[in-house]
């Protein structure tokens, strides 16, 4: 006999009378997966090869597979012989996001993954947003505490990571207050910068906190490496060294070392645009601020490309897409630039929408605003007159509105922009 079925997130496959089924399990398959193993998802669902099984066991190990939240979706069908009960799997892996551990400074990464993988079958360092494949990770965590008699609950959250905009499964012990005492660098430079040291305050003398570093590190530290041209800086996982009585099982706090590689420092070694024609490449590289054979800034390199981007929005060019790109000659640690951009239609100035004024108001602003209809549109001088502009419209009478909405309307067929203002 053949059955098939599926198993949606929060229902149960429909009872039917030759459902009903009771043998040993002779065979377990599983297809559709990239990243797991057939033995590592059959070991997920509870299943035992040998094992006497109903249709209620069948069913629970699905369930299980889709309530832990690693699989988009689950079916499965099952047969029966004279050998026994064989099922086999189809699944859909689900979205994951990294694992992150927050305050955990009595493992390294390296042990917290190898522990965490024999204890959660499916856990490979990412997990999903929800499910009990998170909730078996924070159990996974909490018995590992216990072993080394650290008391306290495992906490999860899902935040954005603290060098990126992309999402991270935060693993926090809650309550923990591990003080630190103490912050180094292994390189010099940052080790023995000034700035840094004055913003180390930030974590010294607060609750130790991967979290917190990792931000230190993204917003401090790597800026000034940055900035001194070395591009391909490795800064690697802070490392936790416990300080007190070490005959204590509990010490009182931790110095914290950030390990960093900071690489070789690369020269400028120019630029290469295309797809520009309202801009000359001549005044492109002038708005760069680089010359050939200096350092090449990266601080400076991000600023010049949302420069540029602005210099094409002032012309009209609302759409532009700047594309930059690094290539570099690590033989003779320089790099040069590549930028393709998209320029997109020209607009001009369509219609001045305003809202919320009064008559006299209402005359003040359009009084002011100097965009004339069918003139090519200037953003930054909108962002201007929006910032300050408005107000200043209004001269030494009160100003009354606490902000001013504002949008572009843009129709690319037409080329044109309406500009929409709402004083509130």
């Amino acid at each position: 006999m053949l059955a098939i079925f599926a198993t949606p997130p929060t229902l149960r496959c429909q009872e039917t009378p030759e459902a009903e089924i009771s043998g040993p399990l002779a065979n377990v398959a599983v297809t559709g997966s990239q990243r797991f193993t057939p033995d590592v998802i059959i070991a997920a669902s509870g299943l035992r090869k040998g094992q006497t099984v109903h249709r209620e066991d069948l069913q629970n190990a699905a369930d299980r597979l889709i309530q832990s939240g690693e699989f988009a979706d689950v079916k499965y069908r099952y047969q029966t012989d004279r050998d026994g009960v064989s099922i086999e799997f189809a699944v859909v892996d689900g979205t994951v996001i990294p694992a992150y551990f927050d305050n955990f400074p009595w493992f390294t990464g390296e042990e917290l993954s190898q522990a965490l993988r024999q204890a959660v079958p499916l856990y490979d360092g990412r997990v999903p947003e929800n499910g009990t494949a998170v909730d078996d990770v924070s159990g996974a965590l909490g018995k590992m505490l216990e072993s080394h008699q650290i008391g306290g609950s495992v906490i999860h959250r899902v935040l954005r990571a603290p060098d990126s905009e992309n999402l991270v499964q935060e693993f926090q012990l809650d309550g923990s207050e591990l003080p630190v005492e103490a912050v180094f660098f292994t390189d010099p430079l940052a080790d023995e910068d000034r700035a840094v040291h004055q913003s180390l305050s930030q974590l010294i003398g607060h609750p130790f906190s991967r979290y917190a570093i990792d931000t230190f590190v993204f917003e401090q530290v790597r800026p000034l490496y940055e900035a001194s041209a070395h591009l391909r800086v490795k800064i690697g996982e802070p490392a936790a060294r416990f300080t007190g009585d070490p005959n204590q099982p509990l010490r009182k706090s931790v110095t914290v070392i950030v390990p960093i590689e900071p690489g070789p420092v690369y020269k400028w070694a120019g630029i290469i645009w295309s797809g520009n024609a309202a801009i000359p490449s001549a005044d492109l590289n002038a708005s760069i601020g680089l010359r050939d054979g200096e350092p090449a800034d990266e601080v400076k390199l991000r600023a010049a490309w949302v420069h540029v981007s602005d210099e094409f929005a002032r012309l009209g060019y609302l759409d532009a897409d700047v594309k930059p790109s690094l290539e570099f000659d690590d033989a003779k640690s320089r790099v040069a630039g590549k930028v393709s951009i998209v320029e997109g239609p020209q607009y001009h100035m369509g219609d001045l929408v305003l809202s919320g004024l009064s008559l006299d108001g209402e005359r003040r602003i359009r009084a002011a605003w100097r965009i004339a209809p069918g003139s090519v549109f200037d953003e930054k001088y909108f962002d201007d007159f929006v910032n300050g502009g408005a107000r200043a419209a209004f001269g030494t009478l009160p100003f009354t509105y606490a902000k001013v909405g504002h949008f572009l309307q843009k129709d690319p067929k037409t080329g044109k922009v309406d500009v929409l203002m709402d004083f509130e």
